[in-house]
């Protein structure tokens, strides 16, 4: 533990030969286990994509409102595009922020779960065709890193390797380009209030020197600094569900940033394919004893299908999206969530 009140892990060790690839992964299952979050270094991601992310998503926000309103999300069922800053919510409280969400490229798919309604294609700004691909190389590395996380996280609980390779199918992910305008308002305001994660794994990115991050320890809210060259790690409730509460999702929220100042971040979440459940892992005796089980909040149900979370999430997120193109599931679903 440091002084940054979150764990330094460093990924480089899994290959710095057996005894530090097991150091790490002990690390990673403490890390994970007693507070759900840890900053992640030695990934090898090139500064030169980090800079050129930065610079497209500085270039994205400062496109004029037009353009970025003409790929708003209340035009794509998919819960694509951009959200306008108090777009969305988080437990029924506004966040003060604007954003882009970016999935996994694919058809609409008609009919069968309700959550196929999460698939479909993106929405990219004409103003700036550049995004496109740099959010692609962003993508197939930090699924790169994600899968290692996986990997050494199986190992860590006592199973095979290959268990989060074997189960997922093909990833659920979503990128969040996320800009905070900064407040004058002496009181703290709610960026994005206190949530945990629906899914398995997020990667966090956030711009240097820009605070505001904030996870919840011992019933207190610690910050969360950005740390240069480390991503902020965290786990979803769906790893809560697979280790039966031995591992715990654990609520973060940002506080907005003071004016002047504004802040940018880009989460990526790494999640199994929307039709799939993930089996519990039999873990050791050493470890099982140690299961808490999963948080039963009602207000928060835990799904144990990954698609049911992800449902629940976006159409509690994003009420206006939810009432234009899925009003008939707002009372059914979004009750529960």
């Amino acid at each position: 533990m440091t002084e940054l009140n979150l764990p330094v892990l460093d990924l480089s060790q899994l290959d710095a030969g057996d005894e530090a690839a097991a150091r790490f992964r002990a690390d990673l299952r403490a890390a994970t286990r007693d507070v759900g979050f840890f900053y992640l270094t030695g990934t090898g991601i090139p500064s030169e994509l980090e800079h050129r992310l930065h610079r497209a998503a500085r270039d994205f926000f400062a496109l004029p409102e037009e353009d970025k309103l003409a790929i708003e999300n209340v035009k794509s069922p998919h819960f694509r595009g951009y959200t306008r800053i108090g777009g969305e919510r988080t437990k029924g409280a506004v966040d003060w922020r604007e954003q882009i969400d970016i999935g996994p490229e694919r058809d609409a798919v008609e009919g069968g779960p309700a959550f196929n309604r999460l698939i479909g294609p993106n929405l990219w700004p004409e103003a700036q065709p550049e995004l496109r691909e740099i959010v692609a190389e962003w993508h197939s590395a930090l699924s790169g890193i994600s899968r290692r996380l996986l990997r050494a996280w199986a190992l860590a609980l006592g199973a095979e390797e290959s268990y989060f390779d074997d189960h997922f199918g093909e990833p659920s992910t979503l990128i969040k380009i996320v800009r905070y305008p900064g407040t004058n308002d002496p009181l703290p305001q709610q960026g994005v209030g206190a949530h945990k994660d629906s899914g398995v794994l997020t990667l966090l990115w956030v711009e240097p020197g820009r605070g505001g991050l904030q996870v919840e320890r011992d019933g207190e809210w610690v910050d969360a600094p950005p740390v240069d060259g480390a991503f902020v790690v965290n786990i979803g409730e769906l790893l809560e569900y697979a280790t039966n509460g031995y591992l715990k999702a654990t609520n973060h929220r940002v506080v907005s940033p003071r004016a002047p100042h504004d802040r940018l971040s880009i989460p990526f979440f790494f999640n199994p394919a929307l039709d799939t459940q993930l089996p519990l892992i039999e873990l050791p005796p050493e470890l099982a004893v140690h299961a808490r089980g999963v948080t039963q909040d009602p207000g928060n149900p835990i799904h144990s299908l990954y698609g049911e979370n992800a449902l629940k999430s976006r159409l509690r997120a994003h009420p206006d999206v939810a009432a234009i193109h899925h009003a008939e599931l707002i009372g059914a679903t979004a009750s529960s969530a």
